[in-house]
């Protein structure tokens, strides 16, 4: 081949190549141009799905007040630690400091990694303190990870957890008010996307998406100064008497709140190991019992309704008993002819039979009725019971006499405490309310405000040296109750030597203002009548009850207890 030639060859290889190059460069930039221009978006959604994910940010749960804005159940911020098994089986050197920060055996945490190793996600510790969660983060262990979480946190603890209840790890609501009330008092967590790199910790956030909108507040009826002192009172009460249980309910008369409702034995709601479900039961709410003599305050004001008694009228209750067919009604001595309201401070079961036989049928129990016995209160607590009130079309004499002291009909102890808030506010019934009410409260009359009012005076002979229940007086106030001792009821009928011992009452007769009633279960040591057991516990709850309300002493007991009387103002 000549020179000529060669060069000719040379400068055609050449010049294909840089064609070749030309167009390959052309090729890159149109390519380079096409992803820039036309594919950006799927490039940058095929890039965040590979680092930019989207979290959940938690929801603050609603706070639980008490009236005066006390808090009884709050959340608080936690982290909890949680593992992609398939990670970490590959970091075993740390599997023994992680048992140890996280409350595990070795053994155990190691069973539990390899029972779930081809699982991405398992928890190893729910809420824990966020310090601790971060000396464990801090680490960068292969395949271990926090997440942000609230706890709820109670704290009157046992104090007020048969009322509020309790939630469960995730917050909702399992008991009390926190399931009652769970969905208004649930957040709704918010979203935001955020960067995270191969170990999944979030690295950087991208912006947010949805804010988290708390729940809403709820605001209790109950005091929590009242809630305090009832339940120091009815633990020392159960405790001394070596009780099976008890409770005590409080009621504002003016308005039908709930001041206090306290049980034992009671629970920590903080404590979630424990596994004491039998007191998890709101006694108060929840139990029925048959109410003895604590009816006949009512049983006296349907005989005044019916207009067959009046305030003053006799009634001869000899010889100490009555036969009713082939039954026979006791009381607890010959108190001969008494006027009705003897018949409440002696406790006079043949006193009531006579008033209540007295009556047309069926009368006793429609009054029962319309003050609220064996009727739902509709304070709408989970399990309420609404006890049993009979309603027949014939009543036979012993059924009706039996009714009359309290034997045939069961309630709870917060049925009890509104109708005696009924005989308080002068036969009005006001709607009870766990909920703090705010304004006044109208109610629906249900009876006749003289008739009330004289129930009400006659009931202070139950408190004076004569009456049944002595240790329930309050210095300085005028004092209105009535005792009940009833036999408790099994499967095997009434039993000889168990006893509930009850006192009801209302404070100061003068201005009623608090209805309470007090129940201690199955007193042991040969005292448990109602005015040796519930009386005094009624006596040192309500003097506290009536401080915290700010009520003033009656004037016309001032100077029996030598209490100064108060000075009038400067003008």
């Amino acid at each position: 081949m000549s020179t000529a030639q060669g060069k000719l060859a040379f400068s055609w290889r050449y010049g294909a190549v840089l064609v070749l190059f030309v167009l390959l460069a052309m090729t890159v930039v149109g390519r380079l141009l096409y992803l820039q221009i036309e594919s950006q978006g799927f490039l940058q959604d095929q890039g965040d799905r590979r680092v930019v994910r989207i979290e959940k940010i938690p929801a603050y749960r609603g706070i639980i007040e008490d009236r005066n804005g006390e808090p009884l159940a709050v959340s608080t911020p936690v982290k909890s630690i949680w593992a992609n098994p398939k990670e970490l089986i590959d970091a075993q050197y740390a599997w023994g400091f992680l048992a140890e920060k996280t409350g595990y055996t070795e053994a155990r945490l190691r069973d539990r990694i390899l029972r779930n190793q081809n699982k991405q996600f398992i928890y190893l510790r729910r809420h824990m303190n966020p310090s601790k969660a971060e000396s464990i983060l801090s680490l960068s262990i292969p395949g271990v990870y926090g997440v942000e979480e609230h706890r709820r946190y109670y704290p009157a603890g046992e104090v007020t957890s048969h009322l509020v209840g309790f939630s469960n790890i995730d917050e909702e609501g399992q008991e009390g008010i926190e399931l009652s009330f769970d969905q208004y008092l649930q957040g709704e967590a918010g979203k935001k996307r955020v960067i995270k790199d191969l170990r999944h910790r979030i690295i950087k956030d991208v912006g947010l998406i949805n804010a988290p909108a708390p729940g809403s507040n709820i605001t209790l009826s109950i005091d929590l100064r009242a809630q305090y002192l009832a339940y120091r009172e009815l633990l020392s009460a159960v405790t001394e008497y070596k009780a099976t249980s008890g409770s005590a309910v409080a009621i504002d008369i003016k308005t039908g709140e709930v001041l206090a409702l306290v049980n034992h034995p009671s629970y920590n709601p903080n404590n979630r190991t424990r596994k004491d479900v039998e007191n998890f039961r709101n006694r108060a709410v929840t139990d029925v019992f048959e109410p003895g003599s604590t009816v006949k305050p009512f049983t006296v004001a349907a005989a005044l309704e019916s207009g067959k008694w009046q305030v003053h009228s006799k009634l001869d209750t000899s010889p100490g008993y009555l036969r009713v067919g082939s039954k026979s009604i006791r009381d607890m001595a010959n108190y001969g002819v008494i006027d009705l309201g003897k018949v409440i401070a002696k406790s006079s079961n043949v006193g009531a039979s006579k008033l209540a036989l007295s009556m047309e049928s069926g009368a006793l129990s429609a009054f029962f009725h319309r003050i609220g016995l064996g009727e739902a209160t509709g304070v709408g607590f989970p399990g309420e019971s609404v006890g049993m009130l009979p309603a027949r079309s014939r009543w036979r004499p012993i059924e009706v006499a039996t009714l009359s002291y309290g034997y045939g009909l069961s309630v709870t102890a917060l049925q009890m405490a509104q109708a005696y808030a009924v005989l308080g506010s002068g036969g009005i019934k006001r709607q009870i309310s766990l909920l703090k009410v705010d304004g006044d409260v109208k109610g629906e009359r249900v009876l006749d405000e003289t008739v009330a009012n004289a129930v009400l005076h006659m009931m202070e002979g139950v408190v004076d040296e004569r009456g049944t229940a002595r240790k329930a007086r309050v210095p300085g106030y005028r004092v209105a109750g009535k005792t009940g001792t009833v036999h408790k009821v099994s499967s095997n009928g009434y039993q000889d030597h168990q006893y509930l011992a009850m006192f009801a009452g209302v404070a100061p007769v003068e201005d009623p203002a608090i209805a309470l009633v007090v129940v201690i279960d199955d007193p042991k040591g040969g005292v448990y009548y109602g005015g040796q057991v519930a009386a005094p516990v009624f006596s040192r709850v309500m003097a506290g009850l009536l401080r915290v309300k700010n009520i003033p002493p009656d004037k016309a007991v001032e100077t029996l207890v030598g209490l100064p009387k108060p000075v009038p103002p400067n003008t």
